[in-house]
């Protein structure tokens, strides 16, 4: 039977591979679009894929590095939407997998305890294992509107 530190590892190891999935998936999308696209929006209120990607990092700095990690959160959601003057790609690629990792270092610290934990982040009462679960849908989720807005 399976030790609550095997559990853990596993659940780590299967998050990490989520995170890199879905953050190559981006990087490989994105090496072929324009850099003029990256701002572009149908309308007002859809989101660039750049504030996706601020977005992006936002919430993954947000949920792990401090809802779990124990960081100080000075994350001002609004402003990765609001953001409207173009930032360039390689910048923006650079602050994801920057976040990404100091997300798996985060990772790779958890114990089962802390999967266990309950703590606010947002206005949300959640355990440890629901922030991991939370960030890693919402990553996978907002990287296929990505991938749906290269390809249109």
């Amino acid at each position: 039977m399976p030790t609550a530190e095997q559990l853990c590892d596993e659940v780590v190891r299967q998050c990490r591979h989520e995170l890199e999935q879905s953050l190559g998936k981006i990087e490989r999308a994105l090496e072929r679009l324009p850099d003029e696209h990256l701002w572009n929006r149908a309308h007002e209120n859809e989101n660039a894929i750049g504030n996706l990607l601020l977005h992006l990092a936002g919430n993954l700095r947000q949920w792990i590095i401090c809802g779990v990690g124990g960081q100080p959160d000075t994350r001002d959601r609004a402003s990765e939407f609001a953001q409207r003057e173009a930032l360039p790609l390689d910048g923006l690629l650079a602050k994801l997998r920057a976040t990404v990792e100091e997300a798996e270092a985060t990772l790779d610290a958890l114990t089962p305890d802390v999967l266990l934990e309950k703590r606010r982040i947002q206005v949300y009462e959640v355990t440890g294992t629901q922030a991991l679960l939370h960030v890693i849908t919402h990553f996978s989720e907002h990287t296929g509107q990505i991938l749906w807005a290269v390809k249109r």
